[in-house]
This record gives structure tokens, C-alpha cells and sequence, in this order.
């Protein structure tokens, strides 16, 4: 500053060296139908009463009743049959938030007069059209489809480009649900496969089928036989809220995802933690059966598993992404730490746009990268009995930029991490210890 008035002048120096700041790493965005709300239209939400609020309630399913008259040696009863609807949304956000779930976004691509489509980009009120209003939202990390299972073999596709979206951006992964059967999912699904996992088999949960008050039962509505026949409408009711909603486990998988980043950490493995709501599994898996599934090795498209344990309830038992033969990015948690760490450090170097590119401003960089890895090591997050083993990064002339790169006004910037992996295979060995005399 030049001073050219006799006085007193202020001046702040700065003393503390600029800073990375983790981005948020579990902000899922489910893609699917809604009762009411914005269509493709991005929203944020942070508890099920405002989703509610926003976009209403389930569709109300379809039930057919059955009624037994009673005899002399047995009662009345009542049995229901239910014909679920494909739309999914309203359970699945159940199930998110029961799980462990946050703050999310909401894409309703349409309402429930339509059945879910794949469509295109092109095509409002499609999936494929939802996910790509998507691409404009910086904060989600994670992509979700409720509604896809309705999709059949189409589901597929829309897998293939929100993996193709994730692999672009680099900061968002997908969570997958085995539609088919296993070999047809492994056989469609095959884009970006370290950008996603997928989980098998379905789930029994806790939640009832949502329907009307005034659904028709043995001639009358149900309305009518609550003050006519209160045994009748309370047998209609007990039967219908008897038959349990099941879902694909994706939803569930991203409360999990949120549960586990905030209370350990994005570096720890979502696996080995019960799920809420849930009864059981659709299927029970068995060790041998798992076998196949957690290693693919034609294709290596491992596939997660959600087993029951005697004692332990339901448990997430697997914790790979589809790209299961790499060694660099068969773990989701190694996947997800990479992600959290390339778009942090990504908004923080912004800063240094049109700075001088010297050796000045080299030190600056590296300096502040390191201080955040730093951290993360001290998290836990990188394995090392000190730091120079955990990581490193490099900035400078002849270290990763020649002279012509600074001319064209390139700083290249190269970081090493050694994340931490989880222990999937805890090997115990025996052995006989010989009497000593």
C-alpha cells in the first residue's frame, strides 16, 4: 500500500495457510415416482415428515378379501391378497431414514398415474430423464432408483448410465439392486463398475401397504362395516396390515451408508451392521452360497449379500464394490474415501486459479493438502505408522511439472494415498502347543 497522508493505518496479515474441507460424503438422491411435489426437479429434504409434506403419501394398494363365515366350532375369518404397485418411493424413504439416514434429495420424475419407464434424457417423466437433472447437483454422493426393480431387464441401462454419470463426475456412487436374477444382473450391468455395488436379496420389512379407508370389503367399504360390524373391519384390517412390504434393499443400504460415515467414518466399510425394519431376507444366503456371489471370477462383479446370523438379526455381509477383481478399487469404503478426498481437495485448490504459478504458491498447495491428509491419517483413514507411509504429495518444477506445462499455465499436483482396506477374511490358526518338561 502507498501512504500518503500523515496517519495511523490498519493491516491484517494473514497468518493461518489455507485449508481443505470435506465435502459430505453420504447425500443420497432417490429417483422415482411421488404422490404430489416438483417434477425433476432436484429437492432437498431432511426428515420423512417434510417428505411427506413435499410429496405426499404411498399409492394405496390394491387388496382382494376373502371371508370365511363362522360355524359352530370355528370363528369368522378374513384373509387379503395383495397386488403391490411398483411404486416404491414413500417405503423406500422409510426404510432410509430408519436406517441411519440424513439429509437427501428427492427427484420425482412423475406421479402414480404412469408406471415407472426408463425413456431417455429427452423424455420428462422418466427415469433416465431424472438422472440427468441430477448431473447439475454438486452436493449428492450417492444415486438410488426405488422403482427400478418394475423396469425388468430395462433397469439395466439406466444402472449402466448412472455408473457412466458417476465415473464423470467422480463424486457420486450408485447402489444397486439385483434385478432378475444374479447372472442376467452381472451380464447387463457393465459400465464404471467401480462407481457402484450392488446388494442381494431382497428384504421383509416391518412397514404395512398403505391403502384406503373406503377400499371395498365383502360389498361395503371398509368405512361401512366400522360402524356396522366393528369384528368384521377389524379382521379386514388386521388382514391387510398382516401382509409386509417388501423391498429391495438399496434404500436401507444408503441409510447405512449415512450411519456409517457420520459415526466412523467414510473410510469404514458399510458391512457387518443390522438393518432396521427389516424381518429377514427374502432368501436366505448360506456361507457356501455367498461364495459365488461375493467372487465372480469370470466376470468379477461381486455382489453383496444381506444375510440373518442366529443371534445377530439381519446383517449387511459384504462390503465390495462391482468391480470385485481390482485390487485397487474392489472395497466400496476405499472407493468412497478416494471420491471425498479428489472433490475436497478439487474445491480447495480452486482457490489458486490465476495465482502465480511459482514456488511460492507450490508450497502453499502442497503444504495445505498435506495438513488435510494429515488429518484424515490421524482419523484413521490411511494406514502408516507415520505420515511419509500414509501418503504424499507432490507439486513443483521437474517434479511434476516441466517448464512448458508452467507456460501454458498448467499446476500439476500428484497425491498418494495408502487407504485403509477392511479385513474381510479374518483367518484364526491352531496349532497343537507340545507339553514342556
Amino acid at each position: 500500500m502507498n501512504y500518503k497522508t500523515p496517519g495511523a493505518y490498519i493491516e491484517e496479515i494473514a497468518k493461518f495457510p489455507p485449508s481443505v474441507a470435506q465435502v459430505e460424503t453420504a447425500i443420497p438422491a432417490f429417483i422415482g415416482h411421488t404422490d404430489k411435489g416438483p417434477r425433476n426437479e432436484p429437492t432437498r429434504i431432511s426428515s420423512m415428515l417434510e417428505y411427506e409434506t413435499i410429496f405426499g403419501k404411498a399409492k394405496n394398494e390394491a387388496f382382494t378379501f376373502n371371508i370365511v363365515a363362522a360355524t359352530a366350532n370355528t370363528p369368522r375369518t378374513v384373509t387379503a391378497t395383495v397386488s403391490p404397485s411398483p411404486f416404491k418411493m414413500y417405503y423406500a424413504m422409510q426404510m432410509y431414514f430408519a436406517n441411519g439416514g440424513g439429509p437427501c434429495y428427492i427427484v420425482s420424475v412423475n406421479g402414480y398415474g404412469t408406471n415407472p419407464s426408463l425413456g431417455n434424457e429427452t423424455t420428462a417423466g422418466s427415469l433416465l430423464f431424472g438422472l440427468k437433472t441430477l448431473e447439475k447437483e454438486d452436493e449428492p454422493t450417492l444415486i438410488v432408483f426405488p422403482d427400478a426393480e418394475f423396469l425388468a431387464a430395462d433397469a439395466y441401462q439406466l444402472y449402466n448410465q448412472a455408473l457412466d454419470q458417476a465415473a464423470e463426475l467422480k463424486d457420486r456412487f450408485v447402489i444397486m439392486d439385483v434385478v432378475g436374477t444374479v447372472a442376467e444382473f452381472r451380464l447387463g450391468v457393465t459400465k464404471a463398475l467401480k462407481y457402484g455395488a450392488a446388494y442381494h436379496p431382497k428384504l421383509e420389512t416391518v412397514l404395512t401397504y398403505s391403502y384406503d379407508p373406503a377400499i371395498m370389503v365383502g360389498g361395503q367399504s371398509l368405512e361401512y362395516w366400522k360402524t356396522n360390524d366393528s369384528d368384521l373391519y377389524n379382521l379386514a384390517k388386521n388382514a391387510m396390515e398382516s401382509k409386509k412390504v417388501v423391498m429391495a434393499p438399496s434404500s436401507s443400504m444408503a441409510g447405512v451408508y449415512a450411519k456409517v460415515d457420520s459415526t466412523a467414518g467414510v473410510f469404514k466399510a458399510p458391512a457387518n451392521v443390522g438393518l432396521n425394519y427389516v424381518v429377514a431376507p427374502t432368501e436366505k444366503i448360506s456361507h457356501e452360497d455367498q461364495e459365488s456371489l461375493n467372487v465372480d471370477p469370470t466376470a468379477g462383479k461381486s455382489i453383496n449379500a444381506i444375510r440373518t446370523f442366529t443371534g445377530k438379526g439381519t446383517l449387511v455381509w459384504g462390503a465390495r464394490t462391482l468391480d470385485g477383481n481390482s485390487n485397487e478399487w474392489r472395497y466400496i469404503s476405499v472407493r468412497r474415501f478416494f471420491n471425498m478426498v479428489e472433490e475436497s481437495v478439487m474445491k480447495a485448490t480452486e482457490r489458486f486459479v490465476f495465482e502465480a504459478n511459482t514456488a511460492n504458491t507450490w508450497i502453499r498447495v502442497q503444504t495445505m493438502i498435506e495438513n488435510f491428509l494429515n488429518q484424515q491419517w490421524q482419523d484413521g483413514a490411511l494406514a502408516g505408522s507415520k505420515p511419509e507411509e500414509a501418503y504424499y504429495v507432490s507439486v513443483g518444477l521437474n517434479k511434476t511439472m516441466s517448464a512448458q506445462d508452467i507456460l501454458e499455465g498448467r499446476m500439476n499436483i500428484e497425491i498418494g494415498m495408502a487407504a485403509v482396506r477392511p479385513a474381510e477374511f479374518i483367518v484364526l490358526r491352531f496349532s497343537h502347543k507340545l507339553q514342556e518338561s
